[in-house]
């Protein structure tokens, strides 16, 4: 997950963001329906905990049993929200990755209730209050965007691939409003093209839409900039209607079609954007 932390960061700014203005309706909504998220995520916390420690007992450590956890815990925070989610296309099967455009903290619950995924985040995230706890409990790879680091995080995905993970990664490599999609990073998709994995691998390409409650900002849901997290929380927790998500599985490319990472990025990028209404905006 990336979003916006810090300078360093390749944050997108896009427009300004538009004004939240929260009555007190809002507000007991927003309070009400957090305070049954952070019911859920303690309990869901509190037995993907439990399943860890029986994974490793009698499995060795492999996650047989607890993606079902995560994936139940996302599936009841959009329940809680009263915000729709819709899944269209088939999800692959056999070894291979994802790759999704990112638009706000909501892709993490949206993208891992229809398909349990192992996130490629920044290094930043491990240290965010909360948010940190939950990235290291679902099995988030954490990796350092230094450029010093670079040619590195490629060998840890390729390493994280061959164990048989399925990781899921945002190769805009920042969040954005939502209305549009940015031209893909391509350093990460090198891992792709390992001997020992490319043979085999598939990439699947996952667009990521949402739509705004009526009358709404078409930008409602988009997370960006310099945004705080927690009025934006607020100011979703807090909407009277919902609009809802479309989370759209494409066709995977396989990636011994392709001779090297910009090619396999170029052609992922135009699959994402095929789904995405709103790709055009300038």
């Amino acid at each position: 997950m990336s979003g916006p932390s810090g300078p360093s960061d390749p944050t997108w700014r896009g427009a300004e963001p538009p004004e939240i203005a929260l009555g007190w309706a809002d507000y007991a909504r927003a309070t009400l329906r957090g305070l049954l998220v952070v019911l859920l995520l303690i309990c869901g916390i509190t037995v993907k905990l439990a399943v860890l420690l029986v994974e490793r007992l009698v499995r060795g450590g492999r996650r047989v049993w607890s993606p079902v956890v995560t994936q139940g815990v996302c599936r009841l925070v959009f329940v809680i929200l009263g915000l729709r989610l819709e899944a269209r296309g088939a999800r692959m099967t056999g070894p291979g990755a994802y790759v999704a455009n990112h638009s706000s903290w909501l892709d993490i619950f949206a993208l891992n209730a229809r398909r349990n995924v192992l996130f490629v985040s920044k290094a930043e995230v491990a240290n965010w209050p909360g948010i940190g706890v939950l990235a290291k409990l679902t099995g988030t790879v954490f990796i350092n965007r230094d450029r010093r680091a670079a040619k590195a995080q490629p060998k840890l995905i390729e390493a994280r691939l061959l164990a048989g993970d399925r990781l899921l990664f945002f190769p805009e490599g920042t969040s954005t409003d939502g209305r549009r999609i940015l031209p893909f990073k391509t350093t990460l998709f090198e891992a792709f093209l390992s001997e020992e994995l490319k043979s085999h691998l598939q990439v699947q390409p996952v667009t990521v839409v949402y739509h705004a409650p009526p009358g709404a900002d078409p930008a409602f849901y988009g997370w960006w900039g310099d945004m705080a997290l927690g009025p934006h929380l607020l100011h979703v927790l807090g909407a009277r209607c919902q609009g809802h998500v479309e989370v759209v599985y494409h066709e995977p490319l396989r990636v011994a079609d392709f001779a090297h990472r910009k090619g396999l990025a170029r052609a992922a990028e135009a699959r994402l954007r095929s789904a995405h209404p709103s790709e055009g905006i300038a």
